[in-house]
């Protein structure tokens, strides 16, 4: 195990004794598209026991130019991000155990994967789900990550619940929707990913490894105006979530869909779907055929009909592209999966 991690345990701050802190870790990455392939394939190759990958997606050509787990085999397979990242970092480094969730981290679930980890990684794409994150650790005491990058701008913190703010001391309130570019409006630059993944990761090292370097600031980053800025920002008394411990976000009700913020697509959820049942994409299939075109592999399900292409995970999940009105979408839905 050594000779794999030589040149990391030459690093004083780490040594042997740091690798097998390390070794025995367990971090939860969720979100596996840019910022998540990159600080997954960081944390394997520096030798983190256990990771947990989180994604409720599958990979689209226009990933590749900044997803690094990902290339053109898994576009043609229609393969789940968590998957295939989980199959590439196997090959990369079987000392390390993957767990890879083709799920959408919501309130219902959040709370036990918070429970069961060291450190939670931040590489989501969508302000409520970070709301979900900074709760369920706020509640729970676990560290977290905040990170997000677009255009050439980056930008990370770390919260350790008890001693630094938390998301909602920085933003007291949700953003609201459409009041914020993403990449998909905006463009991302795959240089902003590796610069805030290379500082994000790093402090996760630090975290696990209890080190008293560990930054207590907000920092931001723009490669192409060449800028930086580092600001340390006080906790609030005041704070809904760390100050008063009402945990808002983690005990509102799950959504039954959710337009995705510049795809044209939304994501519905079943409400009916008995807890723990997956659907049977053989049977499925053979009811889809006549109507549509459909394929599906042992992760997803892919039926092509009236302009709508639409993807089924075995939880009853379906992401529907074609159309960002969320009724539309659970229309569709509704006429061809059944609620």
């Amino acid at each position: 195990m050594l000779d794999r991690y030589s040149r990391q345990t030459l690093f004083g701050p780490i040594g042997k004794e740091g690798q097998e802190q390390l070794r025995t870790a367990r971090v939860s990455i969720i979100g596996c598209g840019a910022l998540g392939t990159v600080l997954a394939n960081n944390l394997c190759r520096a030798g983190v026991g256990h990771l947990v990958i989180a994604d409720r997606d599958y990979i689209e050509l226009n990933n590749l130019q900044r997803q690094i787990l990902f290339d053109e085999d898994d576009v043609a397979q229609h393969m789940p991000k968590a998957i295939a990242a989980a199959n590439r970092l196997r090959r990369i480094n079987s000392e390390v155990t993957i767990e890879p969730l083709v799920e959408d981290i919501t309130a219902d679930g959040i709370e036990s994967l918070v429970q069961g980890s060291d450190l939670i990684l931040d590489a989501t794409d969508n302000f409520e789900t970070r709301y979900i994150i900074n709760d369920a650790c706020v509640k729970y005491q676990r560290p977290w990550v905040y990170s997000g990058v677009i255009a050439a701008y980056g930008v990370t913190m770390n919260i350790l619940p008890g001693q630094t703010a938390c998301l909602r001391c920085v933003f007291p309130e949700l953003p609201p929707p459409g009041s914020t570019p993403t990449c998909d409006t905006a463009g991302v630059l795959n240089g902003i990913v590796g610069a805030i993944t290379g500082m994000a990761s790093t402090e996760a090292l630090k975290i696990l490894l209890k080190s008293e370097q560990i930054s207590h600031a907000m920092r931001w980053l723009d490669l192409w105006e060449n800028s930086y800025e580092s600001l340390e920002i006080p906790r609030q008394p005041s704070c809904p979530t760390c100050g008063e411990h009402q945990y808002t976000f983690l005990e509102n009700a799950s959504h039954a869909s959710a337009s995705l913020c510049g795809r044209n697509a939304v994501q519905v959820r079943n409400p009916n779907r008995i807890q723990g049942q997956q659907l049977n994409f053989a049977e499925l299939s053979q009811r889809l055929q006549p109507v549509g075109t459909v394929n599906y592999n042992a992760y997803l399900l892919r039926f092509l009909v009236d302009g709508y292409d639409i993807t089924l995970f075995p939880d009853a999940r379906a992401i529907i592209k074609g159309t960002d009105d969320e009724q539309v979408a659970r229309s569709v839905y509704a006429r061809y999966i059944g609620m």
